[in-house]
């Protein structure tokens, strides 16, 4: 079998985390390959932002929790690193789509971390 479909078909969603950041290679090759993410006549509006400071992700998990509705959720399950995807309105009419376009390639764009 064809190792990428091998290794896409085996990849599973995780909710707990360690508490040491990802390598910065790892960091690097995960941002690189997001920006490759498809976009409307592709304009590549969307903005990574990556924060790994403990109270900044404590402060927009909360929010985020609350948004959701659920105040006590917590929606980034201890991760340390966090990447927030914005999508530059003045450059697509499609911003919340090609913004959510992302993070979906995000789940295979960690492959080659753990591959």
């Amino acid at each position: 079998m064809n190792e990428t479909i091998k290794t896409l078909l085996e990849r599973r969603s995780i909710r707990s985390f360690k508490s040491e950041q990802v390598k910065n290679d790892d960091l690097d090759l995960i941002l690189k390959a997001g920006t490759y993410a498809p976009t409307a006549r592709g304009t590549q509006a969307p903005v990574m932002v990556v924060v790994q400071d403990a109270e900044t992700i404590a402060e927009m998990e909360k929010l985020n929790a609350e948004v959701m509705g659920n105040p006590e959720a917590r929606p980034f399950y201890g991760a340390p690193t966090v990447i927030v995807v914005f999508s530059d309105t003045r450059l697509t009419n499609n911003a919340f789509q090609d913004g959510s376009l992302v993070p979906v390639s995000y789940t295979h764009l960690t492959l080659p971390t753990n591959s």
